[in-house]
């Protein structure tokens, strides 16, 4: 079994912790000099200067609390001290200079915003800086571990061991390997729905592992960006519901992962959109062919069966009564045995199956017309495809039936095991369509459907709900 020091894994989580307090700051700081007239220019103060001082200064205080109170909550060593310094002083230096710019009544207002943003970037790249190489200082610190059993099972995806194994040793949840990617993360790449799941019952602790980045600077959400592998996709039926699939899980973990990582860029400058964009160009082509492929020998299919069940419903079982009315000497043209039961069964079948089949033929045809962006695999195009799946299918149903029942019109005083004998044999192509359709059916129901429960835990894997003493 592999155990890690608890010490060293309560003291990396300190890290993150004030790692990430740190990156937020940062952010918010970037952001005030990138968009000035947004973020601290309202006509309620006196000048923009004023408005700027007061926002840095609710940043610096914001920043000091969140400190102390991560500090005061653990025992840090000394590595984790060295982070709070590295923040006291770039409290202490902004705020001194900030106030040494407000008191000079010597330079006007134009020039005092001027010099408080320049002061504001030079201390923002220094704490960038100090942050980066103490984290690596930090990582390089703690044990990894690229090729143990721990990321072997979550990389082949044995769900059940790697549970077993973390009940008895919880802080293995934190273990990375040589790329700073925890088994969460190889889950995420490797696309293993029941280990990434287990994310939703660690709590708040979840936001300190999904923001991890590797060498190239991605972290969860650029991973999923990235093509799961052939094996995977290939669990899906089509190209287009493994476009659909690959949807879903970027969906899943850009959910997941804290709102300030989902669009950071990696060492190429793309964020996960692009990189996502870019890694499934292919997958998105295949799947616009797959689905216009499908849709076009569907409308084929489609249009056979409103053809026969149109040109069924004006040559009726038995034709029509061609004699005289004695009253008014016209032929009434009512069919023969219209006040049989059976025929009106064979009427309505007739029109549903003829309903249905041009439903299906008008959904096949919008298929063929949509515009296959990429959002539109989500739910748009899957549902339109099982919607005229099964409007397909319960034509054909309606259209055997119509044409079993035929027969016992015809045969209703005699030889009734004939009727019966062709009603067994239309059943078949009926079943033969189920059988044939039946892995497209769940996999586009399951994909489209059930995608909510895909990826929750159905009962409590980590820990017990209620556990004994």
């Amino acid at each position: 079994m592999i155990r890690q020091d608890s010490t060293t894994v309560s003291q990396w989580a300190i890290a993150m912790q004030l790692k990430n307090l740190i990156s937020d700051h940062v952010d918010r700081m970037e952001k005030m000099l990138a968009e000035p007239k947004k973020c601290y220019f309202k006509a309620s103060m006196p000048t923009s200067y004023e408005q700027l001082h007061n926002l840095i200064s609710e940043r610096l205080l914001h920043l000091h609390a969140e400190t102390k109170r991560i500090i005061d909550a653990n025992k840090p060593d000394f590595q984790v001290l060295g982070l709070q310094n590295q923040i006291l002083k770039h409290i202490a230096n902004v705020h001194e200079k900030s106030q040494k710019i407000f008191k000079n009544n010597n330079i006007g207002t134009e020039e005092k915003v001027s010099q408080l943003r320049n002061i504001i970037k030079v201390n923002i790249e220094k704490l960038k800086e100090d942050n980066q190489n103490t984290v690596i200082e930090l990582e390089h610190a703690r044990p990894t571990y690229s090729s143990r059993v721990l990321f072997i099972a979550a990389e082949l995806g044995n769900t059940r061991f790697l549970v077993e194994l973390i009940r008895l040793y919880p802080d293995l949840i934190w273990k990375v390997n040589d790329d700073n990617q925890t088994i969460f993360h190889i889950a995420v790449k490797h696309r293993h729905e029941g280990i990434y799941s287990l994310l939703y019952e660690i709590g708040a602790m979840k936001d300190l592992i999904t923001p991890l980045k590797d060498p190239q600077l991605n972290n969860m959400l650029h991973l999923v960006g990235k093509i799961a592998k052939q094996k995977r996709l290939d669990d899906v039926s089509g190209f287009a519901l493994q476009m659909q699939k690959e949807l879903l899980w970027f969906e899943e973990v850009k959910n997941m992962i804290p709102p300030s990582y989902r669009e950071k860029v990696n060492k190429d400058g793309l964020t996960p959109h692009e990189l996502f964009t870019k890694e499934h160009k292919d997958l998105l082509t295949q799947g616009e062919k797959w689905i216009k492929g499908t849709a076009s020998q569907c409308m084929v299919v489609s249009a056979l069966i409103a053809t026969i069940v149109f040109g069924a419903a004006f040559t009726v079982p038995g034709g029509y009564n061609q004699t005289s009315d004695d009253k008014n000497g016209q032929h009434n043209g009512i069919p023969v045995f219209h006040s049989k039961a059976y025929f009106w069964v064979f009427v309505v079948a007739d029109a549903i199956s003829l309903s249905l089949s041009c439903a299906s033929l008008l959904i096949f045809l919008s298929i063929l017309t949509s515009r296959y962006a990429e959002r539109d695999f989500k739910e748009k195009i899957p549902n339109k495809l099982i919607s005229g799946l099964l409007a397909l299918f319960f034509s054909i149903m309606t259209m055997m039936v119509a044409f079993g029942v035929s027969f016992f019109v015809l045969y209703h005083k005699g030889l009734k095991w004939m009727p019966i004998t062709i009603c067994v044999f239309a059943a078949l192509p009926v079943l033969l369509y189920i059988w044939l359709q039946y892995r497209l059916f769940f996999d586009v129901i399951r994909s489209t459907y059930l995608s909510k429960r895909l990826f929750k835990p159905k009962k409590h894997f980590l820990y017990y709900e209620n556990p004994k003493a």
